[in-house]
């Protein structure tokens, strides 16, 4: 049984002893290697995914063939929920950046749990609702901000999905490549190299080997200018 683990998914928190067994009793714990597709655009879908472990980046392929890299999920997250609801297939691609294990419930039990679980019900839409407002900003920012706008907006929201507090600032654990923030700003590697190290040696930013310091999320740049 996944009780345990369910008690601790934010969709599921609040829930009682009852209802994490009923829903755990119909969850299936899957590990996935790091670097495999678990879901593809387009593809016929029928399970919920919640991150046990691990981390999934949530991804497009544009009509020239450039990735575009949505959202970087991690633990305590879950994805598939839109096929789940409408019973249209998928939106996007989903892959795993590290080994990774999944909780995969099947479109029928969910249904099923939240037609007697109001509360999740609640909480899913809240969090459908949080997507939405997410994305509007995402796309807001590539039709109108600037390449160190873009940049910092990207790293600004890795910090608020993913960021742990310090006293030193907002620690972001294993940040994406620079390659993946290229793909999530709209931008190329190199520009991403260069808009980094600028932000370093201008202090806003700080390396800790594969961990991003940012200092100060107020005072971070919006623009080159």
């Amino acid at each position: 049984m996944h009780s345990e683990l369910l008690k601790r998914v934010p969709l599921f928190e609040g829930l009682s002893e009852e209802e994490l067994q009923a829903i755990s009793g119909v969850a299936v714990l899957r590990v996935f290697p790091k670097d495999r597709v678990v879901i593809m655009a387009e593809e016929e879908g029928d399970s919920l995914f919640v991150i046990h472990s691990g981390q999934v980046k949530v991804s497009i392929v544009s009509e020239d063939g450039r990735e575009v890299i949505l959202s970087i999920l991690s633990k305590g997250n879950f994805f598939g929920e839109m096929s789940l609801l409408d019973g249209f297939p998928r939106s996007a691609n989903v892959t795993t950046m590290a080994e990774t294990e999944l909780l995969m419930v099947r479109r029928a039990d969910f249904l099923h749990f939240i037609q007697n679980s109001p509360q999740t019900a609640i909480k899913l839409l809240a969090v459908l609702a949080q997507r939405l407002r997410k994305t509007d900003r995402k796309i807001e920012g590539l039709a109108l901000s600037d390449v160190t706008g873009r940049i910092t907006q990207t790293l600004l929201q890795l910090a608020e999905e993913q960021g742990v507090p310090t006293p030193d600032g907002i620690l972001i654990k294993n940040r994406p490549t620079h390659q993946d923030l290229a793909n999530m700003s709209g931008t190329t590697r190199e520009t991403v190299s260069r808009t980094l190290k600028r932000l370093e040696t201008q202090g806003y930013i700080m390396h800790r080997g594969k961990d991003l310091l940012i200092s100060s999320v107020d005072q971070m740049p919006k623009s080159d200018r």
